[in-house]
């Protein structure tokens, strides 16, 4: 009996192993509001000095680093400012600050992120924004990007800007 539930417990474990080496290699990227693992696409180098031409983009994917050493990804919104890029999140009322989104809790342990836009993946940092002058700013780029966007009165917006590389 025991000899079975050891090679019963061996076979998952080479399972699991297999399956993420395969995800590895494919990656599993997010769609729409399910989240996922690795993103994949070609790598960008070189640092980026105006993100404008994020614009075009409506959404794009954030990848972090998680506890547990597996990456997550998500579908977020995002939006270019005076060439700076900057990352979006809402939180409704009630829900904390970061630990009610897992990317955002990742990012303030951990801010290395992996940005997809269109299919080009960037190796970047993340700031929270603290200063209410350039939030303000920010937020009205965001809304000249997104004007039919609708968001509760009672919900926060949080941004993060990319650190310059």
């Amino acid at each position: 009996m025991k000899r079975v539930a050891a090679v019963g417990g061996s076979t998952v474990l080479v399972a699991l192993v297999v399956a993420l080496v395969v995800l590895r290699i494919v990656g599993l990227e997010p769609k729409e509001r399910r989240p996922g693992l690795w993103l994949t696409g070609e790598s960008v180098a070189a640092p980026v000095t105006d993100w404008s031409f994020t614009d075009r983009y409506p959404t794009i994917y954030v990848q972090t680093r998680t506890r547990y050493l597996l990456p997550h990804s998500v579908t977020i919104t995002c939006v270019a400012h005076k060439g700076q890029l900057y990352l979006t999140s809402v939180f409704r009322q009630g829900s904390p600050f970061p630990q009610g989104k897992e990317w955002t809790n990742d990012v303030m342990r951990d801010p290395r992120v992996r940005l997809k836009i269109g299919d080009r993946v960037y190796d970047e940092t993340l700031a929270l924004v603290t200063d209410p002058e350039e939030r303000r700013a920010v937020l009205d780029s965001k809304a000249r990007k997104y004007p039919t966007a609708r968001m509760a009165p009672t919900s926060t917006t949080y941004l993060f800007r990319v650190l310059p590389g």
